[in-house]
């Protein structure tokens, strides 16, 4: 939570003679009570719309204001408390059971949860004191809270000023019931449709390969390479789109990013056609790769969007609904190949630029930037120096990497080696979107296992599961069992999809666990530490997100290097093999061991 009380030492002369005390109620400031009826000390309950609020004055006059229902209790009481400090941390005392809020956060300093299994905490209102019948100085008030409406006071700023939001407090459980969940269940929906869009693109040439045939003079291991180019590229991408969102804002990036897209559309339905050299095929399909950042810049941005006890569920939401677009994009592309044959392949990137403006124009209106978020300097430093960071990277390379590895490999890999079944196109593209598909939609069941059971554990089970997929894959590669093939190369998308959202539930557990443990053990200032704890969270997503996408990248080079040698995958499948039992252990060791890892990682 971010400190919203603010202090009326600055904002009054001492010469004043009648003042009253104000709360922001996200239209106006609001006269709640009068500043001399207010005894330092002690607190008063006033209405605030239908809110009841506990006002405090301590003796150095400053004034604070916190919802006045106590958690553990259900009883509004809070106003009735005991004034005090703790650690230089202004708190109140609930007169029920004594636990002890921090007047600044909300926070409660003595236990995590209510019995509700909700977080222990209370609303924090802005507040200040105000004068009558004039102001001293005058006052410039926050952006007004998420979802209220405007005053007309306010109708002079800038265009874009209505979509910028300063206040936000996500573990705030009453402003997130009022207006935060709202708020950002239209910003997910919206990064969804994006991001959508951007996997689309970033996937656009595992459909293409399909339709150059010979006129295009390509072998297997020259389109293997086709493939390889946009994913590494879209993994170099994620890095600096990781902070743009604090950069330009989640709104605004999400616009300009969603743009971006149209030059490897645009590029792709001008120059695709028989007899264009293979070097610009090669540079077309590197553009592409753009719409591979688009993930780590939305996934930044939902993340700070969310709180702790939902993240789970919302970034694997958000990642599912993305990844869709893989698959969204095969079907297209059979839709393409059924209809017009494929001797048409520029209608397929031509079919997506409605689109990407449509995803411009929806996040330009009804998205919003967070103005709090900022690029501390050098926490991409600072992140990498962090063990974390490579461990979480390594297990995203397993999970993420085989996703879309298999995704862009998948359609190339059933007509090189089962040739005979899959000899036209049409057929192959018939059945490789049934992989994507599959992992996209059981994502954010990924998260909520992650959610319920830890992100660790059902990490752990799914690596399990996935080295399981690949004995099966390579079994039915050296019988020649097509059924059972697709069935073992189902499995592996399928399971890769579920561990994407538990290890990307995984990482802001892990530092929300160490600030947990600052302020528990050390004492330290818990929205400090909750604030480093999103800052390295959303660092380190950057990071395993573009480490992560390499796996891609890795994917495709092992299925070239091993139909190259052996002119088939079963190279390919024993390295994945192998990969899964390493991340497996490596889960175990760092995060389940007796006596390792964070706590409820």
């Amino acid at each position: 939570m971010t400190e919203t009380v603010e202090s009326n030492a600055s904002n009054v002369s001492a010469d004043t003679t009648a003042s009253t005390v104000e709360i922001y109620d996200g239209t106006g400031w609001q006269p709640v009570c009068e500043w001399d009826g207010l005894v330092p000390g002690r607190g008063v309950a006033v209405l605030v719309g239908d809110q009841q609020v506990a006002v405090f004055r301590d003796r150095a006059g400053e004034v604070y204001a916190v919802g006045n229902r106590d958690p553990f209790s259900g009883a509004h009481v809070l106003s009735r408390g005991i004034l005090g400090s703790r650690d230089g941390a202004p708190v109140v005392a609930s007169p029920m059971y004594k636990q002890a809020f921090c007047l600044r956060t909300g926070a409660c300093l003595d236990e995590p949860l209510a019995p509700d299994g909700s977080e222990a905490a209370v609303r924090v209102w802005p507040v200040r004191r105000g004068v009558a019948p004039e102001p001293v100085v005058s006052y410039e008030p926050p952006e007004p809270v998420a979802g209220a409406p405007r005053r007309a006071g306010h109708a002079g700023h800038a265009g874009h000023a209505r979509h910028d939001i300063a206040d936000w407090r996500p573990e705030d459980p009453v402003f997130w019931k009022e207006t935060g969940a709202r708020t950002a269940r239209r910003n997910l929906l919206f990064s969804v449709l994006s991001e959508h869009i951007g996997f689309s693109v970033w996937s656009l040439w595992s459909v293409l390969v399909l339709f150059l045939g010979p006129e295009y003079g390509i072998d297997p291991a020259g389109k293997f390479l086709l493939t390889a180019l946009p994913t590494a590229l879209g993994a170099v991408l994620r890095l600096p789109y990781t902070v743009a969102v604090a950069a330009f804002g989640g709104r605004n990036w999400t616009v300009i990013s969603a743009l971006l897209l149209l030059v490897p559309t645009v590029l792709a339905g001008v120059l695709l056609e028989p007899g264009v050299s293979y070097g610009t095929l090669l540079a077309v399909a590197c553009a592409a790769g753009v719409g591979g950042g688009n993930f780590a810049s939305s996934m930044a941005n939902i993340n700070a969007f969310y709180p702790q006890r939902l993240k789970g569920w919302a970034l694997g939401v958000n990642a599912g609904g993305g990844n869709l677009g893989v698959a969204a994009v095969q079907l297209l592309g059979l839709l393409v190949l059924a209809t017009a044959g494929s001797g048409n392949p520029r209608l397929l990137p031509l079919l997506y630029l409605p689109l990407i403006a449509l995803a411009a124009l929806g996040a330009a209106l009804r998205m919003d930037n967070l103005t709090g978020l900022r690029n501390h300097k050098r926490a991409l430093r600072e992140i990498c120096r962090e063990p974390h960071t490579w461990v979480m990277s390594v297990l995203y390379i397993g999970t993420f990497g085989s996703f879309i590895g298999f995704g862009f490999a998948f359609g190339q890999v059933l007509q090189v080696q089962f040739h005979g079944d899959f000899d036209t196109p049409v057929k192959a593209a018939g059945l490789t979107f049934l992989g994507p598909l599959l992992g996209s939609l059981v994502r954010p069941v990924g998260g909520l296992l992650a959610d319920r059971w830890g992100g660790a554990r059902v990490t752990l089970v799914n690596y399990g599961a996935m080295a399981a997929g690949a004995v099966t894959v390579l079994v039915a590669s050296r019988e020649g069992s097509l059924p059972l093939f697709v069935t073992g190369f189902v499995a592996l998308f399928v399971f890769s999809g579920i561990g994407n959202g538990s290890t990307y539930k995984m990482i802001p557990a892990i530092f929300r666990a160490r600030a947990r443990t600052a302020v528990e053990a050390h004492g330290a200032d818990p929205a400090a530490a909750e604030e480093t704890s999103r800052r390295r969270a959303s660092a380190l997503i950057g990071v395993a997100g573009a480490v992560g996408a390499f796996g891609g990248v890795l994917v495709n080079l092992a299925f070239r290097q091993s139909f190259l040698g052996s002119h088939n995958g079963d190279a390919a499948y024993l390295a994945f093999l192998a990969t899964y039992a390493l991340c497996a252990a490596l889960t175990w060791a760092v995060y389940l061991r007796p006596g390792r890892g964070p706590v409820g990682v």
